[in-house]
C-alpha cells in the first residue's frame, strides 16, 4: 500500500513537472465539459488524488487525541462530535477532484488527457503505478553506488595526474618501472658466508 502511494507521488511529481514545464506555453482556451471529463478520467486512471484520502481521517484522529488529552472525561463526546464533523467535511473531497481536474485541463489538451487515461488503464500503465515506487528506489540505489564509484575513480585519476607535478615540486624522481625508489639509507650488506 505504501509503495503504491510512493509510486503515485512519483507520478504526481512527474505530472507536476510536466505542468510547470508546459505552463509557459499554456494555451488560452475555455475548458469544455468534455475536456473536463477527460481530465477527470485521467486523474482517476493515474489515481493522483488518492494519496489525499487519508488527510481528513488522519486530521480527525489527531484532533481526537489532542482533545482527549486535554479533557479525558469528555472522551465519548469528543469522539462522537469529531466523527460527525468529519463526515460533514468529507463531502468537500469532491472540491479537490474538481480543482485537480481544472489544473489538468489547463495543462493538457483533451486528446492528451484521453491518451494519459488510456495508458494508465492499460496493463503497462497499471504496472507502472504498482511497480514504479520500487523501481525508482532501485534506480536511486544504483545511482548512489555509481556516484560513489565515479567519485572514487575521479579522485584517484586526479591524484595520479598530479603525482608527477607533486614529485617535481618536492624534487623527488619517479622510479622507472621495475626500479626500486632511491633512499638515503644504504642497502644492507650481505652477511659473509661461513
Amino acid at each position: 500500500m505504501i509503495l503504491t502511494f510512493r509510486a503515485r507521488r512519483l507520478i504526481a511529481g512527474l505530472a507536476g513537472a510536466a505542468f510547470l514545464f508546459g505552463a509557459g506555453a499554456a494555451f488560452a482556451q475555455e475548458v469544455t465539459p468534455s475536456h473536463l471529463a477527460a481530465a477527470r478520467s485521467a486523474l482517476s486512471a493515474v489515481k493522483i488524488t488518492d494519496q489525499f484520502d487519508s488527510i481528513l481521517p488522519a486530521g480527525a484522529q489527531a484532533l481526537k487525541q489532542e482533545m482527549i488529552q486535554k479533557d479525558p472525561n469528555l472522551e465519548d463526546l469528543i469522539i462522537k462530535t469529531v466523527d460527525e464533523k468529519t463526515l460533514e467535511l468529507a463531502k468537500r473531497r469532491a472540491d479537490l477532484e474538481n480543482e485537480a481536474a481544472q489544473v489538468y485541463a489547463r495543462a493538457f489538451t483533451e486528446q492528451e488527457l484521453n491518451d494519459i487515461a488510456a495508458f494508465y488503464t492499460s496493463p503497462a500503465g497499471k504496472k507502472l503505478l504498482q511497480q514504479g515506487g520500487r523501481v525508482t528506489r532501485e534506480v536511486m540505489q544504483a545511482a548512489e553506488i555509481w556516484q560513489r564509484g565515479v567519485s572514487r575513480d575521479l579522485a584517484e585519476a586526479v591524484a595520479a595526474s598530479f603525482e608527477p607535478a607533486r614529485q617535481q615540486a618536492t624534487g623527488a624522481q619517479q622510479p622507472a618501472a621495475g626500479e626500486q625508489p632511491a633512499t638515503d639509507t644504504p642497502a644492507p650488506t650481505p652477511a659473509p658466508a661461513q
